[in-house]
């Protein structure tokens, strides 16, 4: 079962959007020449973007797979970003064929797709809806009206958190989303940082911002900081590819994302 909580926007085309640049560097095709510019000017700063994407992509598989198997049935994905296959509730109704999930994202394109791809098992749910990771209340409210917040609860972030920059309280805003959420929930993060490569975020927190997007990478003390009062998994706050890391995973060097899994107490 699916459901959407609005009908999305109207999409701006003239300007890039984080979404679909993410789209990009994935090899989508869910993206605007202006998008494809944009992440083109990114891989010119950064030419490992895609190996980053893709790492971060995969590090989200293993994820969700390791929370739905400690028995959390319940999911709240918050920058969902186009859908692209296999996405966070094919995974975790693999596991558990009845779990649910909410999608939340500030796309409509997003959204769009949402409505036709993000279609979950008959026995689960599924439920989609167009909002700002800056109003955690609102995301917090219709998760509630989907998911049993009396139950453990996955909470993923993933690529997101960069997108709050220090003034707009990103401890704060992830502090209010695991707020209501019971203890066994789990909360997934990946976070890009500068620690490899300083020198090149000016150039693209530029890029991001051409399309009124702010962007702030941070070091492993500044990612770590979102998990204070949480139990950290094993094998704690590392790089993508160094977390759980499987046979054929597409990307095997080291990236500059950190990622981890937490669980509430």
């Amino acid at each position: 079962m699916t459901d959407t909580g609005f009908s999305p926007d109207r999409i701006d085309t003239s300007r890039p959007h984080s979404a679909r640049m993410y789209d990009w560097y994935l090899d989508g095709k869910d993206h605007y020449a202006v998008d494809a510019d944009a992440a083109r000017e990114v891989m010119r700063l950064l030419p490992g973007v895609k190996d980053i994407a893709w790492a971060n992509r995969e590090f989200m598989h293993r994820a969700a797979r390791y929370v739905a198997d400690q028995g959390v049935a319940q999911f709240l994905d918050v920058g969902t970003g186009i859908p692209t296959e296999p996405n966070l509730h094919q995974i975790v109704q693999d596991v558990s064929p009845s779990a649910r999930v909410v999608y939340a994202d500030n796309d409509p394109i997003v959204l769009r797709h949402a409505e036709a791809l993000l279609q979950g098992r008959p026995e689960g749910r599924t439920a989609y809806l167009h909002a700002d990771v800056r109003e955690p209340e609102k995301i917090v409210e219709y998760a509630r009206e989907h998911l049993d917040l009396t139950r453990p609860v996955g909470l993923s972030l993933i690529a997101l958190l960069p997108f709050l920059t220090d003034e707009r309280d990103p401890y704060g805003v992830v502090a209010t989303l695991l707020e209501p959420l019971p203890p066994g929930s789990h909360l997934t993060i990946s976070h890009i940082t500068w620690e490899a490569d300083p020198g090149v975020w000016e150039g693209i927190d530029a890029v991001y911002r051409s399309g009124g997007t702010e962007l702030q990478a941070r070091s492993a003390a500044e990612v770590t900081r979102f998990l204070d009062g949480l139990e950290i998994c094993e094998p704690g706050v590392v790089t993508a590819t160094r977390w759980h890391p499987e046979p054929g995973m597409r990307v095997q060097a080291e990236q500059p994302v950190y990622v981890a899994v937490a669980r509430k107490p």
